[in-house]
């Protein structure tokens, strides 16, 4: 007897083999002049090595990954990240990108000492960026022990 699931596993090999050959995929339409930045930090701000990081939006809604909501979409923060993952995949998963599926709108980050680069980027229940893309502006940050933690907005 055959299960009434038996098409996950073909389903999913086929979004490998997509992913693998490097195929795009469509993105989620963005809202037209929906933006998302950080709540809490500026560029040239000076922060102490444990800090909370803020992420806004608007004109969009978040939503968990995995939630296929018109005109929402959930946060990834890129850190130091030298070049822009491709926006027409999944984003990946690295010390560079991290997810927020779960729809959360801040994080405690811990950052070694020195100047780092910061973005936002919004991606869609897949994980692969709206089309076209939602993110802030690169911003760059020092951490410095001692430095006061930014301040609510």
């Amino acid at each position: 007897m055959k299960s009434k699931f038996s098409w996950i596993p073909a389903l999913l090999a086929g979004c490998l083999a997509l992913q693998v050959t490097g195929f795009a995929i469509a993105g989620t339409p963005s809202a037209e002049g929906a933006t998302v930045t950080f709540g809490n930090l500026s560029d040239g701000d000076v922060v102490p090595p444990d800090f909370t990081v803020k992420f806004t939006i608007s004109g969009m809604g978040i939503a968990p990954a995995g939630a296929q909501i018109e005109n929402t979409g959930h946060f990834h923060l890129l850190i130091d990240l030298p070049e822009l993952p491709a926006l027409d995949q999944p984003l990946p998963v690295s010390e560079h990108i991290r997810h927020y599926g779960k729809a959360q709108t801040q994080d405690q980050l811990n950052l070694a000492e020195g100047e780092h680069t910061l973005q936002l980027l919004l991606a869609d229940y897949a994980h692969v960026p709206h089309d076209p893309p939602v993110m802030s502006k690169v911003i760059t940050i020092v951490v410095a022990r001692g430095a006061r933690a930014p301040a609510d907005s």
